[in-house]
């Protein structure tokens, strides 16, 4: 018999109903005691798997989380909310990330090509995509990283417009451990430019703190079809692009970096 991965699509399932399956589990597993890997095996998915799931690092696509059922013999799919419901509760996003509405921030939706320096190689920079969309089931945009060389340390999280700033904010809550990226407002061309504070691994398993430059410009047109992910170096053809765009930063004074000299983030 061919691997069920043969024959169910890997269909990811919307952020609020990856959510719901996500505490369903979470419910089951500490009902009937039972440890996270044992339900891998017995779902037959890694235990990386499930732990980006449960954790929300991923969402959960259409076959795993039929293997999870099959596993526990338990319902998680639930039916999708009345669509008055649905548009009610979609009216504004909570009040701690600015109680916008969908058409306020719409202009923010779509996919970025986005650039920031190399952690791993000095004077490289590091390209991937973010990806910004309404959730219509928490009522706020969200954001979801692809096409990162380093696809496991990918970020998703939430978007926070408040109007008092004028900033945009995307922010990553993993377990108490924050991410955070301080946008300003779009350009006439649709570009953000700002701050990425995170960590980054140091020596052997040790985290430091990092704050930098970060460029996110929209994909379409000609970017569309030609934008270049990973680390880009020197002498590759999109480097004087990519190289430009980041510089603006802090050329055009999108940041500021007090007491750091050029090329020092």
């Amino acid at each position: 018999m061919p691997p069920i991965e043969a024959e169910l699509p890997e269909t990811e399932l919307p952020d609020g109903q990856s959510r719901l399956i996500a505490a369903a589990v979470r419910e089951a597993l500490a009902r009937r005691r039972l440890s996270r890997q044992a339900l891998a095996d017995a779902a037959r998915i890694s235990i990386s798997t499930l732990e980006k799931a449960l954790s929300g690092r991923r969402p959960f696509t259409l076959a795993t989380t039929i293997r999870l059922e099959e596993a526990l013999g338990l319902p998680l799919r639930t039916q999708a909310p009345a669509p008055v419901a649905v548009a009610e509760r979609a009216r504004h996003a909570p009040e701690e990330f600015g109680s916008y509405t969908r058409e306020a921030v719409a202009f923010l939706e779509g996919r970025y090509l986005t650039l920031r320096p190399s952690f791993g190689q000095a004077g490289a920079i590091f390209a991937y995509r973010t990806e910004i969309a309404w959730d219509a089931d928490s009522a706020r945009l969200v954001f979801r990283e692809a096409e990162r060389l380093d696809a496991p340390f990918a970020q998703s999280g939430t978007v926070s417009v408040p109007n008092q700033s004028g900033q945009i904010y995307l922010v990553t809550n993993f377990q108490g451990q924050y991410r955070l990226a301080v946008l300003g407002r779009p350009t006439i061309q649709g570009e953000m430019f700002g701050i990425l504070t995170t960590l980054f691994s140091g020596r052997g398993t040790q985290l430091t703190p990092a704050a930098t430059p970060i460029a996110l410009v929209p994909e379409r047109g000609a970017l569309a079809e030609s934008a270049q992910y990973g680390r880009i170096a020197a002498g590759m053809a999109c480097e004087p692009t990519y190289r430009r765009l980041l510089d603006r930063v802090r050329e055009d004074v999108f940041a500021v970096f007090p007491g750091c000299g050029e090329g020092t983030a």
